[in-house]
């Protein structure tokens, strides 16, 4: 039979207690202000709040805007590229394949631009 020293049980005794003490510890702050546990495969999901600036970005990070896409997204950069920086929300909608629904969609993801175009862009399409 196998029989443990006095010395050696409470060694075992120690570790048995500072184990469920560090779970205690674990559980407590895991817990909310009430002292519940919180579920976080229920738990309200954070909304993400970001702008891009479509005069910087390059076109991975413009295919993050909803309803954009890679291809939108290079074909904005290659009218940037071609035309120069857009100075209004018009001249964002000459893009093919950004309507004013389109716009809408990604304005409040975007800094803000104008409404009235300056005049005399120079390579206009």
């Amino acid at each position: 039979m196998w029989l443990l020293k006095p010395a050696d049980q409470a060694a075992i005794a120690g570790l048995v207690l500072l184990a469920a003490g560090g779970m205690f510890l674990w559980w407590r702050l895991q817990a909310d202000s009430e002292g519940r546990p919180v579920d976080i495969d229920h738990a309200s999901p954070l909304k993400a709040d970001f702008r891009v600036d479509i005069n910087q970005a390059h076109w991975p990070e413009l295919a993050q805007l909803p309803g954009i896409g890679p291809p939108l997204a290079r074909r904005i950069v290659e009218h940037r590229m071609t035309y120069g920086p857009f100075r209004c929300w018009k001249d964002v909608e000459e893009v093919r394949g950004i309507g004013p629904k389109k716009l809408e969609q990604i304005k409040p993801y975007l800094f803000p631009l104008p409404d009235d175009c300056p005049r005399n862009r120079l390579n206009a399409p």
